[in-house]
């Protein structure tokens, strides 16, 4: 590994007046302070709501550029980061696994750190990095080679590299880590891959292991070492041998809900996307094709990683819907404690907070064709004509029947996180309106090849517009509001006390809309495509805000007739810092 420094002295003023070691009880407050940004989200719910309310509907129009910071060189791709703020210095991630430490002040680098990544690497979209973790004295993040490294975050130096999983075997890490209760706790990413989904909690001032939770049923976790339990019900969900190769990354990262001391982690597609070859391509007798426990959101106790409970949004799925999104806490009209999840499948869905048992569902993109809905158990109704055919049963032994399905597997909504306001009790969930061709062909598994066995192409439904931030109300369903963009969003929502909804596009647009009407109030062109996520916080008595620009991310190398549509959009890598004056905002 690498670091550059900009000098000695640098470091040691910092270290002169440095704050103390962020703890257990900063990162549990992180959501109601505002002097700092200590936690992916916002707060580990993931609410990325702030109660700051200087920045406002009125003077929001007088914010203007503090700072930019170029992330530089030949390594313009995807950036999906999430700033960390805190004593002074904001750390972001960025393509290629690197880390940067800048000063808050004024935009200047203080130190970089450049992971050495090997030949080889197999990242399935794009090589971002979606974030760090603050924690003690370090700062904590994951790389392309399937790795969590430790660095000290005043100098940059390593404190502890530690392996997660085998890049050879398909496995990366592009989610920004989770710490609680002094544990850094992690997932994996690879699901195109036919590794196996899995959940890491390791001591964050050792890097040692102490629990892992893998996600596929048959599976064994462990505890201090040791076998603890198996995951699920050996076969009970999976035929034959193929649970050994199922899929299931936990590519997102997880929430923690600290009122029922729950991890939330999700999972994504099981694997290979061809449902017909796990057993899966019709319905079986009671469960037994569900694939468990991919497409679904799992509960985990923190303290030894044993499944609390899980619900599965899509049982034998067959159309690489995932089921990753973040799993946000709120309290709903009636004042009880619920979830609420986004999911790829074009369904918004509320659980219980006690034990994830379903609540309710409601459509949330257009024209959705694989099921009529959701039951009153949470299963999906499905239209068995809408799913892709068995390529066995081609008479040729080619593909299997094509059929059109919305949303596309880019889902209604991807990696992208929503914004809760506690102001308005509404989500503001940025999401797609896209289908696909989509059809199944034979595989087999390869270590470290692609494992999908299907073939697709994504198409826009309109022709005006794809991406849409609706403003949801989790009580109903109902959209109060859509905001309609070209392109389709793949950046992070951020809400405020303010009134404000901050949300960039891949047209290179960081907007501020109205929370209430979706009206837009501010804008300014950042040179590349947002697909980062904002954040903001006090500095001074004045209210700053910073994004990340540069465009990248699944949708160009994925994206079909849709990265047609957007080939034009230049990458990039720049973070933006905005503040309001503080005469002007005194004189609103």
């Amino acid at each position: 590994m690498n670091r550059l420094m900009l000098t000695a002295m640098t470091v040691l003023s910092l270290a002169g007046l440095a704050q103390a070691e962020v703890t257990e009880e900063d990162l549990a407050k992180d959501a109601t302070t505002v002097g700092d940004v200590l936690t992916n989200g916002m707060g580990r719910g993931l609410q990325r709501f702030s109660p700051l309310e200087t920045l406002n509907k009125t003077n929001v129009k007088s914010l203007v550029p503090a700072w930019a910071f170029s992330l530089g060189g030949e390594k313009q791709r995807g950036q999906e980061s999430q700033p960390i703020v805190y004593d002074g210095v904001m750390y972001i991630t960025a393509s290629y696994s690197r880390l940067f430490a800048i000063d808050i002040k004024t935009g200047k680098e203080l130190w970089q750190f450049d992971a050495r990544l090997p030949e080889g690497i197999l990242p399935c979209c794009d090589v971002i990095n979606r974030g760090a973790a603050i924690y003690g004295d370090n700062i904590y993040f994951g790389t392309l080679d399937a790795r969590l490294v430790a660095l000290n975050r005043k100098s940059g130096d390593v404190v502890w590299n530690k392996k997660i999983a085998n890049y050879k075997e398909g496995y990366s890490y592009t989610a920004a880590p989770l710490i609680v209760n002094g544990l850094v706790i992690t997932g994996n990413s690879g699901g195109e891959f036919g590794i196996v989904g899995e959940v890491q909690a390791r001591d964050a001032k050792t890097g040692e292991l102490v629990w892992t939770r893998p996600v596929i049923e048959g599976h064994m976790g462990t505890y201090k070492g040791k076998e603890s339990s198996m995951t699920g019900t050996l076969n009970a969900t999976w035929p034959g041998d193929l649970w050994k190769t199922g899929g299931g990354a936990t590519w997102l990262g997880g929430s923690y809900d600290a009122d029922t001391d729950t991890l939330v982690f999700g999972t994504g597609n099981p694997a290979p996307w061809n449902s017909h070859l796990r057993n899966a391509g019709k319905p079986v007798e009671g469960n037994k094709g569900d694939n468990l426990y991919a497409a679904s959101r799992l509960g985990l106790d923190p303290k030894n990683g044993e499944i609390k409970w899980h619900f599965q949004t899509t049982p034998r799925e067959g159309w690489d819907f995932d089921g990753v999104n973040e799993v946000v806490p709120f309290i709903d009209k009636d004042g009880t404690k619920r979830f609420a999840t986004a999911d790829r499948n074009g369904f918004f869905y509320v659980l219980n907070r006690e034990d994830g048992k379903f609540v309710a569902a409601y459509p949330f993109v257009k024209n959705i064709t694989w099921a009529k809905g959701i039951d009153k158990d949470g299963r999906p109704i499905y239209v068995e004509e809408n799913r892709p055919g068995d390529p066995s049963a081609a008479a040729d032994g080619g593909k299997g029947q094509q059929v059109f399905s919305v949303p596309s597997f880019l889902g209604g909504k991807n990696w992208m996180p929503m914004a809760y306001s506690q102001k308005t009790e509404l989500f503001y969930v940025p999401s797609n309106e896209w289908g696909m061709d989509i059809w199944n062909e034979p595989i087999s598994y390869k270590k470290g090849a692609a494992y999908l066995g299907a073939g697709f192409t994504i198409k826009p439904l309109f022709q005006d517009y794809i991406g849409s931030l609706k403003a949801i109300d989790p009580n109903s369903g109902e959209v109060k509001w859509e905001y309609k963009n070209g392109a389709p969003l793949w950046g992070g929502v951020m809400a405020t006390a303010g009134g404000l909804v901050f949300v960039g596009t891949p047209e290179g647009d960081f907007k501020a809309l109205d929370d209430e009407t979706g009206e837009e109030l501010w804008s300014f062109q950042t040179g590349s495509g947002v697909v980062g996520q904002p954040i903001t916080w006090e500095q001074d008595g004045e209210q700053y805000v910073s994004v990340i620009s540069g465009w990248g991310g699944a949708v160009p190398l994925w994206g079909g007739e849709v990265a047609k549509k957007v080939n034009y959009l230049n990458q990039g890598g720049m973070v933006w810092t905005f503040r309001l004056p503080k005469q002007l905002a005194l004189a609103q």
